[in-house]
């Protein structure tokens, strides 16, 4: 994303939307519909600023209304914003760059903030989508989706994701598909595409039980 080079270049101090079953990938787009009053005020003052929102999901523990912050989320910035007649936003984050969630910040907003730390995802500021997999892996991913989107009575463009750049396939599939949240954190902390990809194809396999026909689509 322009003006974003290297990780110093990104805000250490960013306000975190806690927001289970929501993946957002470095390079993905998530449509979000803000109306809670404390988000309200949340996108408000990013838009005055530099327009970035840290995306990022709870783990067990912590109180009711301030529940424990995963370890990983993913920095995005707002894309695109509307606002509809009876006050709520629909906004689309563009992701940036994964980061890990340091020490949360004793500040007087209604809305949470974290210090950001980006080193160990450095690599999420470059360029993956020359990576592949190889042919076999790529067909054991087909015949797994195939399986699995069967099995939840769900259906995609074939044709659309044979032609697809691997890392626009597999993150559209990672954010979009309805895996649980700790599957979610998986396949957003998983280190970089390869892992993401192998990842991905194993969800798909524990969750296809039962077998299909497997003829009629590739990913070539």
């Amino acid at each position: 994303m322009p003006g974003y080079r290297n990780t110093a270049d990104l805000p250490q101090m960013i306000p975190v939307f806690p927001l289970d079953g929501a993946l957002l990938l470095p390079g993905g787009d998530l449509p979000l519909q803000i109306f809670e009053p404390r988000y309200l005020n949340m996108v408000d003052d990013v838009m005055a600023g530099d327009r970035v929102i840290g995306m990022i999901q709870c783990r067990p523990g912590g109180d009711r209304t301030r529940p424990l912050l995963s370890d990983v989320g993913c920095l995005g910035r707002i894309t695109s914003y509307a606002e509809t007649s009876d006050g709520r936003y629909l906004i689309t984050l563009t992701g940036i760059c994964r980061f890990e969630a340091g020490e949360e910040l004793a500040l007087r907003s209604p809305y949470r903030q974290i210090r950001a730390r980006y080193d160990r995802f450095a690599g999420d500021l470059g360029d993956d989508e020359a990576t592949q997999a190889p042919a076999a892996s790529r067909d054991r991913f087909a015949k797994a989706l195939k399986r699995y989107l069967n099995h939840r009575e769900l259906d995609i463009d074939w044709d659309t994701a044979s032609s697809a750049p691997l890392e626009a396939l597999v993150n559209s599939l990672a954010m979009g598909l309805p895996f649980d949240p700790a599957e979610k954190q998986a396949l957003l902390e998983a280190c970089d595409l390869s892992a993401r990809f192998e990842t991905l194809a194993t969800l798909l396999e524990i969750d296809a039980m039962e077998d299909g026909d497997d003829e009629g689509h590739s990913l070539q």
